[in-house]
């Protein structure tokens, strides 16, 4: 998926956004914790959830 919406939705909605990179892990729980504890915590692991995921696969592939 296009990393500009993925950044985007990691911060409208920090769960869905780690459930499409990362399926239902340990990533997605952690960060379902973290957006319901406070919001900003969970878009910020959000964040590096998606940014990780990206520069992985980017390795990857070159």
């Amino acid at each position: 998926m296009n990393i500009y919406l993925m950044t985007l939705l990691a911060v409208v909605l920090p769960p869905l956004a780690v459930y499409l990179n990362a399926g239902i892990t340990r990533q997605f729980w952690i960060n379902l914790l973290l957006t319901m504890l406070g919001f900003v915590p969970g878009a910020v692991h959000a964040l590096y959830v998606v940014i990780s995921n990206h520069r992985t696969r980017n390795f990857l592939q070159d």
